[in-house]
């Protein structure tokens, strides 16, 4: 037994890891690399497997960084099915669409500019490629065992991430004895809003987990709303508008559902408030879809008839000629775009109109990965380079965290002391320092077995 760690290997994108059982080689996860423009394009083409050979893919959660490259895999001969939770396939159904419509106009609008001595940009994937992958999903209740291949079994356990994201256990018979694999996907915290805590995994033999904030805490969702009520307020009251690339799933609809508090709490005057993403409101539809994903907090609110997702002040922005008139708007308001790392999409435009008015705000939610725009904007980036051109950051850009959807260092660490006992644990999605961390805290707290891969490096079970 083999495994073998081909994304997300000390850094945050593009979750890719390999397991190999006799011949059978089943794939957890298939996410797209975001990163610098060009490393992010060689990537995300190729694979640095036998792609034919893979029999299976068990997918954690429908985010691109762990789904967004399954059509790819399909390109280059995957005839297996991809395993997962029914809302992570809804989900899956819209943003890979919405994945491969962004690289159609990407690249159209990059062959607009390009020299003409260059050779065109061909997008990663069409439509066509992801409704073939689609084909190929089979969805699974949480805690149902269900069959990947001969001797090896497995299940989902509500990971607390997202809408549908779900831990994976393995139990794999083989040599005349059963190994138990367990991978976290992306850990949720406790008490988000809106969906489930996360499950444990239960005792296991091996651990794959996330390590995204290895070495670092993040407040609480109430500490979130006071957060956001000082920096819109502050915002406002110098007259000028919130941008917020977000992530249409889970970000956004959290981040709606916040502000509907804070409107009906008094403490933000009723502003105008915008999620222009198509993305955003598809996703917000498949939510309500899923009431077996909220927490008994949510459901109490969907029991008295009261849609968190929509209010009187909110917009929902389908078009792109309506999209557009938001960068006329004079008065304040608050817009809401993806992607949440400002890497493609009607963020992009926002940003573009929006980024020189000191009077403005650019309100980062979530954890923003090396060598994006995000990234550079929270590191107090004074030029934002988009669609080829540089603009100088005259916007204030703060960055709120506790609204993350990933577990803190003391969450990942409670996780694996007390409930999955493993015997060795690789900790993967996460920066090199953050992940090198968290195995050091670890060690200190008696796990004597923790290893941050090395990416390709096989590694035997």
């Amino acid at each position: 037994m083999r495994l073998r760690f081909f994304g997300a290997v000390r850094n945050v994108t593009g979750s890719q890891h390999l397991l190999e059982v006799g011949r059978t080689r089943i794939l957890l996860d298939c996410g797209l690399f975001h990163g610098r423009r060009e490393e992010a394009n060689r990537r995300n083409r190729a694979f640095d497997f036998p792609v034919a050979k893979i029999g299976a893919v068990l997918l954690s959660h429908s985010h691109i960084d762990h789904s967004g490259k399954l059509p790819v895999l399909m390109k280059h001969g995957f005839q297996g099915e991809v395993f997962c939770t029914h809302a992570t396939r809804d989900l899956c159904t819209l943003m890979l669409k919405d994945a491969a419509y962004i690289q159609d106009k990407d690249a159209e609008y990059m062959n607009k500019k390009r020299d003409r001595n260059a050779p065109p940009v061909e997008p990663l994937y069409t439509q066509e490629h992801v409704d073939k992958i689609l084909h190929n999903f089979h969805t699974v209740s949480y805690g149902k065992t269900f069959k990947i291949a001969r001797g090896i079994t497995a299940s989902f356990l509500d990971a607390g991430h997202i809408l549908g994201s779900a831990g994976i256990r393995m139990d794999i018979a083989a040599e005349g004895r059963v190994t138990r694999i367990g991978f976290t996907g992306d850990l949720g915290p406790k008490h988000l809003p809106i969906i489930r805590d996360p499950e444990h995994l239960g005792e296991l033999d091996v651990l794959i987990c996330e390590s995204t904030y290895g070495n670092r805490t993040h407040g609480n969702p109430g500490q979130v709303k006071d957060a956001l009520a000082q920096h819109i307020g502050a915002t406002l009251k110098r007259g000028g508008k919130v941008v917020v690339p977000a992530f249409s799933v889970g970000r956004t609809q959290a981040l709606v559902y916040l502000l509907n508090e804070l409107f009906n709490e008094g403490r933000l005057p009723e502003i105008p408030v915008f999620v222009d993403s198509p993305l955003s409101i598809n996703t917000t539809d498949v939510f309500r879809m899923h009431p077996e994903c909220f927490d008994s907090e949510m459901l109490k609110v969907f029991e008295t008839k009261n849609d968190p997702f929509g209010f009187a002040k909110l917009t929902y922005v389908r078009d792109a000629e309506e999209s557009k008139k938001l960068n006329f708007i004079q008065n304040p308001c608050v817009i809401v775009s993806a992607s949440g790392m400002c890497e493609s999409g009607r963020i992009l435009h926002h940003l573009k109109h929006n980024i020189v008015n000191p009077r403005n705000m650019v309100l980062l939610m979530g954890y923003q990965a090396e060598n994006t725009l995000g990234q550079r904007l929270a590191s107090g980036a004074k030029k934002a380079r988009i669609y080829g051109i540089d603009y100088d950051v005259r916007a204030e850009v703060v960055t709120v965290d506790g609204l993350s959807a990933h577990a803190d260092r003391d969450g990942l660490v409670d996780y694996i002391l007390n409930s999955t006992r493993a015997r060795t644990t690789f900790l993967v999605h996460g920066e090199t320092a953050q992940a090198e961390a968290l195995a050091d805290t670890l060690r200190h707290a008696g796990v004597t077995d923790v290893r941050v891969p090395v990416e390709g490096e096989p590694v035997e079970v």
